[in-house]
């Protein structure tokens, strides 16, 4: 076994290790994955109106491609309803007669997405990522997991889906029940079966600590019975008494340049940028879930690059574009995977089936996937997380209601974009919320928080700001900065002590709204001291030019390694400009009243 580590250019170390039981776990995932992956990928294509064979070469190409260069251990790669659906759409300017050149132009879409989301890790927007709020998070396990189950209503039950892919899947699945055909009962025992048999499996293999391979395993047995009692071998009529997956084409992927028109390229561009952009969501939204449970560190960038080449090579070997797949990527990380080696394996599985056991897999039920499927969406929810959220804020609670619901009515590409959408904009007016504290100079010399209790200080005014210095929070600066200046014109204040150590990432409108209030107090004859500057305020107020006209000695840098706080440089520097005059009864009863004492005795607890 290789047991060593190497460090990139940036100091990061990195783990050479692949040890047997690791190795194990991703084989055991690859496989369970890669028995989900054939009847999706086929599934898929034809949702986005392609030949059924499309759909496996992205789950072999897609998938390993983006496994290899991606981040998350447990993200896999692939077809995917939503890409598909959005796929299916931009192709319909094409006659159903003419389904050469729509594949040629899928092919021709795929190496567009791929380019967009390269530039996208390049210009480094995958970062941007990390501020999908966590609820907005949960919101779409929640909605996803439900249309993961109820989706698999026909195959559960044994009849063929009914309506278009146009309709909402609340539609079809009302459609599918109501006015399909009658149910069939060896179809609901397989499902049944399937779903009981894994549960007891999962319990062994956690009471036991046996590899984790519950759910193929469980597909295996299945699959067998089913066999053994005839139910999924065609009778006299040809036709089998429940649903198969059908017959897996015997061909691998091979490069193929798509055909470049421009007509092509003119139609097809709003759509490349919608997938692009979807694509990215999907999947590191469905990485970023997996990650809040492992703790596992994402590169958000890395993942886009990753998504971005996948797409772009799969273009060149005849594939549907892909994305994070939320059921696979469930699967594998339920199948216990270890590292993205998983991903290669699955990829390889579908390759070698399609070689090898392609007439194999055409007996199995599609009742016992529905059953593994709808297992898998039960455990995408993690109640204690969703408690947590509920309980936590109205905020959040509300972000997972939102977001789950837009998920269900509208679609899951919405819900992501419409709860990252209303986080944002509930966010704004939170972090708009300046704060503001008068302070005060105790009669012991402390610098504290000023109580009701205490009494006014006609000689200097000392405030607090904390906060964000962004255009949003200028209405509550403007509001504190002119009581400020009315209180000092009223009480014959002469000095005013800003402080500004917790305030952060100022912009021109804050800054703006600070030089005028300097300028006003210098016309009335107030001094006002900035004390506590931080190192990003006290440059940006350099490069505007302050210091041409606002004296340098009014301003009390920050400074990490100061001994002597800045805001306490400020307070003794305030007392020196009022000096003798000082006629406050407050300063009059303290014990800090001259230069020596208040060198010696002041210190803060702000």
């Amino acid at each position: 076994m290789l047991d060593s580590t190497a460090a990139d250019k940036h100091g990061r170390t990195w783990n050479l290790n692949y040890r047997w039981n690791e190795g194990r776990r991703d084989l055991v995932a690859g496989l369970t994955v890669a028995a989900i992956s054939l009847p999706q990928g086929m599934a898929y294509a034809l949702l986005a109106g392609v030949d059924p064979q499309f759909g496996l070469y992205s789950a072999i190409v897609v998938t390993a491609i983006a496994s290899i260069f991606g981040s998350s251990s447990h993200l896999i790669n692939g077809p995917t309803s939503a890409i598909s659906l959005v796929v299916f759409s931009s192709l319909a300017f094409f006659d159903p007669d003419a389904r050469i050149e729509a594949a040629e132009a899928m092919f021709l879409l795929g190496v567009m997405v791929g380019s967009i989301q390269i530039l996208i890790a390049v210009f480094k927007l995958g970062d941007l990522t990390r501020y999908i709020s966590e609820s907005v998070i949960l919101g779409f396990m929640v909605g996803a997991a439900f249309l993961l189950a109820i989706g698999q209503s026909g195959n559960l039950v044994g009849v063929r889906d009914r309506g278009t892919g146009d309709q909402n899947i609340l539609v079809r699945v009302w459609m599918t029940l109501t006015e399909g055909d009658p149910c069939n009962a060896r179809a609901i025992a397989i499902s049944a079966a399937t779903i009981v048999l894994a549960l007891i499996l999962r319990r062994a293999v956690r009471a036991w600590r046996l590899p984790q391979m519950d759910m193929l395993l469980g597909l295996v047995l299945v699959g067998v019975a089913a066999f053994l009692l005839g139910w999924s071998q065609p009778g006299a009529d040809g036709k089998t008494a429940i649903a198969v997956i059908g017959s897996v084409p015997a061909s691998l992927p091979s490069p193929h340049i798509p055909q470049i028109k421009f007509a092509w390229v003119s139609q097809l561009s709003t759509s490349a940028v919608a997938i692009a952009f979807l694509g990215l969501i999907e999947a590191l939204a469905i990485a970023k879930t997996i990650a809040s449970q492992t703790r596992q560190p994402l590169d958000y960038n890395r993942q886009c690059l990753a998504e971005g080449i996948a797409n772009l090579i799969g273009g060149f070997f005849r594939c549907v574009p892909g994305s994070g797949s939320l059921s696979r990527s469930a699967i594998n990380f339920q199948a216990d995977a270890a590292t993205r080696a998983s991903g290669i394996v699955a990829a390889v599985a579908v390759a070698v089936a399609l070689l090898l056991l392609a007439p194999l897999t055409r007996f199995i039920p599609k009742a016992a996937l529905a059953g593994l499927l709808v297992l898998t969406a039960a455990r995408l929810i993690d109640l204690p997380r969703l408690r947590y959220a509920f309980r936590a804020s109205n905020y959040d609670g509300g972000l997972v209601v939102v977001t789950a619901l837009t998920g269900i009515l509208v679609g899951l590409d919405a819900s992501i974009l419409v709860g990252f959408g209303l986080s944002v904009l509930l966010f704004v007016p939170r972090a708009a919320k300046l704060k503001g504290a008068e302070l005060i100079v105790s009669a012991e010399g402390v610098v504290r928080g000023r109580l009701p209790t205490d009494p006014p200080c006609t000689a200097t005014l000392l405030f607090d700001l904390e906060g964000e210095l962004f255009f949003g929070a200028a209405p509550e600066l403007d509001r504190y900065l002119d009581e400020l200046r009315r209180r000092a014109v009223e009480e014959g204040v002469r000095v005013i002590v800003l402080r500004l150590k917790r305030v952060r990432n100022p912009d021109a409108v804050c800054l703006e709204r600070i030089e005028h209030f300097l300028h006003e107090a210098d016309r009335v004859g107030i001094t006002v001291l900035l004390a506590g500057v931080r190192p990003d305020i006290l440059l940006a107020i350099t490069k505007l030019g302050f210091l041409r006209w606002y004296p340098a000695d009014h301003i009390f840098p920050q400074a990490p390694d100061d001994a002597d706080s800045a805001t306490l440089q400020a307070v003794r520097h305030a007392y020196d400009i009022v000096g003798d005059a000082n006629s406050c009864t407050h300063c009059a009863s303290s014990t800090w009243t001259n230069k020596t004492d208040r060198e010696a005795s002041l210190y803060y607890l702000v």
